[in-house]
C-alpha cells in the first residue's frame, strides 16, 4: 500500500523559501510518477509540478516555473519541491501525488494522495 507523507510547509513572508518533502513507502517507485498539487481556500485542487521517479522527465505549471523545483532522493524515498521567490498567490495546501507512468497535469490521473501540507505567504 502506497503511503505519502508532506512535510515542512509552514508561514513564510513574500520573497522567501520553503522546501517541501513527500516520503514515500510501500512500493519500488521506479516506474512511477510523483506530483505536487496544491488547493487554495475556495479553489480547486491544481497542478504545480511532476517528476518521473527515475528523473528522466519533469513538468511544471507556467506560474511556478523558474521559481519552484522538483527532485526527488531514490536512496530516502523522498521527493522534494523547492521553492522560492515565494508569492501570496502560492498560499494554499500542498498536496503530493503518485501514479504509474508518466509524468501527468490532472489530478484525476493520480490515484495515491498524501494528507497535504499548508503553505501560507504573507506580505
Amino acid at each position: 500500500q502506497v503511503q505519502l507523507v508532506e512535510s515542512g510547509g509552514g508561514l513564510v513572508q513574500a520573497g522567501g523559501s520553503l522546501r517541501l518533502s513527500c516520503a514515500a513507502s510501500g512500493r519500488t517507485f521506479s516506474n512511477y510518477a510523483m506530483g505536487w498539487f496544491r488547493q487554495a481556500p475556495g479553489k480547486e485542487r491544481e497542478f504545480v509540478a511532476a517528476i518521473r521517479w527515475s528523473g528522466e522527465s519533469t513538468l511544471y505549471t507556467d506560474s511556478v516555473k523558474g521559481r519552484f523545483t522538483i527532485s526527488r532522493d531514490s536512496a530516502k524515498n523522498t521527493m522534494y519541491l523547492q521553492m522560492n521567490s515565494l508569492r501570496r498567490e502560492d498560499t494554499a495546501v500542498y498536496y503530493c501525488a503518485a501514479r504509474l507512468g508518466r509524468v501527468a497535469e490532472l489530478t484525476s490521473q493520480y490515484r495515491h494522495w498524501g494528507q497535504g501540507t499548508q503553505v501560507t505567504v504573507s506580505s
